[in-house]
């Protein structure tokens, strides 16, 4: 017997108050990872870079953040609708979060072939 369909909506409970970016896991199997996040003005620590061992496919929602990558002057603002793929070990930084309305970011995880 195989499992049952898993539902949600995306823009359900999200808080008016986020102090803490919110990460909740949408689906989470051995090469695959979905996340909600949930941000409110955060950003990356001073001087701290992701260096991610695997590739992210990320799309803004709602709200706007401006991400930054290792070796660019540019920061790449990220607006409703917009996706991007950051490759796995490019190394990236959050520059910010919108601080007046939610961002709510689609992110999915996964291995790079090779």
């Amino acid at each position: 017997m195989s499992a049952p369909a898993v539902s949600g909506n995306l823009f359900e409970a999200v808080p008016g108050d986020v102090r803490q970016e919110i990460v909740t896991s949408l689906l989470d199997k051995p090469n695959q990872k979905i996340e909600r996040i949930v941000s409110l003005g955060q950003k990356s620590p001073p001087g701290f870079w992701y260096d991610q061992p695997w590739a992210e496919w990320v799309v803004v929602l709602a709200g706007s953040a401006g991400l930054c990558f290792e070796g660019e002057a540019e920061v790449k603002v990220l607006s409703p609708g917009d996706y991007l793929l950051i490759p796995a070990r490019v190394k990236h930084r959050v520059e910010w979060t919108a601080k007046d309305h939610a961002t709510i970011w689609l992110a999915v995880h996964y291995p790079e072939p090779g």
